[in-house]
């Protein structure tokens, strides 16, 4: 099951958080650092759909 923007998001701000911290060894925080990666692409990919839905809406918020 795919993440909800809302919960890669979150996701994503406890990975950067946890990084920062650096408390990691390398491995862990490569691990962290693959996981960032791919929520960001994840996110990335839910704000390019919510933009495509949106240019498919005419002014008015009628369906073209």
């Amino acid at each position: 099951m795919e993440l909800k923007f809302e919960e890669a998001l979150a996701r994503l701000e406890a990975v950067v958080a946890s990084l920062e911290g650096g408390e990691q060894d390398l491995d862990e925080a490569l691990k962290l650092f693959e996981e960032g990666i791919g929520l960001v692409r994840l996110c990335d990919k839910h704000l390019k759909e919510a933009e495509q839905k949106l240019e498919q809406l005419d002014p008015k918020g009628e369906e073209k």
